[in-house]
């Protein structure tokens, strides 16, 4: 029908123009949050675009239920406005009838909201942990960084390197501090300089101090050297067994349905499950008075989204903790959101009033009177 086909345009519209400024704020904010990860050492500074791509990837979602939603709103309310939806229920349709030329125009974005958190978002996530977790293992060259003091991996020693024009193969005034066997050891030179050995790299210091002494026992032990090489190279750390449940892939939780495996599958299918509801709870929201506006219609939305995924949210850590059990969290939450939508969908097509329900209460007529003069 012409009435169908001008509804999914307007709607394509409408939610390309709301999904560029969505995932634009998104960006912004996801870039912001991401440098100052990597100004606290938790990201290496070059991975930034792709630490912020990943999230807002993990995001993505969210964004598209928000904006399917807001797309649904925004053109119904509008034919409101401008009395379309008269003509159309004047022509025997009721708003029930919009539900067809509604999913037609949403099921490749239920689709891809499918996809996206099933597979994809698992996987952002197990790259965000990687490139985290490559940075934290990097070596002890790596982590020099001209004119800061920094850590090594193991925590065991302190690096210093004054800014120089050679870059990162030699240094001036170099310190070093060193705990480890219950000794700790304090070495600076005047220069220091990385040489290759065999397959091993070395720090060579020239024209410096070493002061060794022991922990718990006031022995010092100061030495003066021209030459001295200190073995560098990648700190082995021990492999931890622990994975993140949100980097699991679905498959793998389904297999091992531990309560934290269930909270976090939980999430994913409740992403699904909430864009699908909203579709419906968008037709039913989205009758507006013409003289009221649209603002506290628009607003009532929003807040209906906020309060589910804050409820999405809260269900996880309920399920994890052993509160709830997960087939009645979904039953309730999503269940409930859609009988929800469902009756309210059902009271704007018949047009329901409380007065017309059974049993309600009735105004008796008025009767007149007259009075005395």
């Amino acid at each position: 029908m012409l009435f169908h086909s001008s509804i999914r345009k307007e709607l394509a519209r409408s939610f390309g123009a709301t999904l560029i400024v969505l995932a634009t704020v998104v960006m912004t904010m996801t870039l912001i949050r991401t440098l100052g990860q990597a100004s606290r050492g938790s990201f290496n500074p070059s991975d930034v675009m792709l630490v912020m791509g990943y999230t807002v990837l993990a995001y993505m979602p969210t964004i598209l239920t928000m904006s399917l939603f807001i797309a649904i709103i925004a053109t119904l309310s509008r034919m409101y406005r401008d009395s379309e939806m008269v003509i159309w229920f004047s022509s025997g349709k009721g708003l029930a009838t919009l539900l067809g030329p509604l999913f037609r125009f949403a099921w490749p974005v239920l689709l891809v909201v499918t996809a996206l958190a099933l597979l994809v978002l698992p996987w952002s996530n197990q790259r965000i942990e990687i490139l985290k977790d490559q940075y934290e293992k990097r070596g002890d060259i790596e982590r020099i960084e001209p004119g800061q003091f920094q850590e090594s991996a193991g925590g065991k020693r302190v690096f210093f390197v004054e800014k120089d024009a050679t870059g990162k193969q030699a240094g001036n005034n170099v310190f070093i501090a060193t705990t480890e066997d219950g000794k700790e050891t304090i070495t600076s030179a005047r220069r220091g300089r990385i040489e290759t050995i065999g397959q091993d790299r070395f720090l060579m210091l020239s024209n410096g101090q070493r002061l060794e002494s022991v922990i718990g026992t006031s022995d010092l032990k100061i030495s003066e050297f021209e030459e001295y090489g200190i073995k560098v190279g990648k700190d082995v750390l021990g492999g931890s067994d622990y994975v993140p449940i949100n980097t699991q892939p679905t498959l793998a939780l389904l297999k091992n349905q531990t309560l934290p495996n269930l909270a976090e599958l939980s999430w994913r299918i409740g992403l699904i499950l909430a864009a699908i509801n909203f579709v419906i709870i968008g037709i039913a929201v989205s009758g507006v008075n013409p003289r009221v506006g649209r603002s506290a219609n628009l607003v009532f939305s929003l807040f209906a989204f906020v309060l589910y995924y804050n409820l999405l949210s809260l269900g996880q850590s309920w399920i994890a903790s052993g509160k709830f059990t997960f087939g009645w969290f979904l039953t309730t939450v999503h269940g409930g959101a859609l009988v929800l939508g469902i009756l309210w969908l059902a009271k704007g097509h018949n047009n329901w009033r409380w007065r017309s329900l059974p049993g309600a209460p009735t105004l008796a007529p008025s009767t007149l009177r007259k009075t005395p003069t």
